[in-house]
């Protein structure tokens, strides 16, 4: 029984040791893409209107950001 409870806990903390470690791996990773591709802007959005031959107005903008919850 000893035996077991003591693999069990190794078990155990191999999994919280992990689970904390892919949380702050792929938190970096997450945030370093972010830095290196930044979500729209509204700049990006005047620039895809320009491609389709239209000129927005503001509201159209804000209404497309907050749409995208930005």
């Amino acid at each position: 029984m000893n035996i077991f409870l003591s693999q069990f806990i190794w078990i155990l903390l191999g999994i919280l040791i992990g689970g904390a470690a892919g949380f702050f791996i792929t938190r970096e990773m997450f945030i370093r893409e972010q830095k290196k591709n930044p979500p729209i802007n509204e700049k990006m959005i005047r620039a895809m209107y320009a491609q389709m031959g239209r000129k927005p107005s503001e509201s159209q903008i804000r209404a497309i950001m907050k749409s995208m919850g930005q």
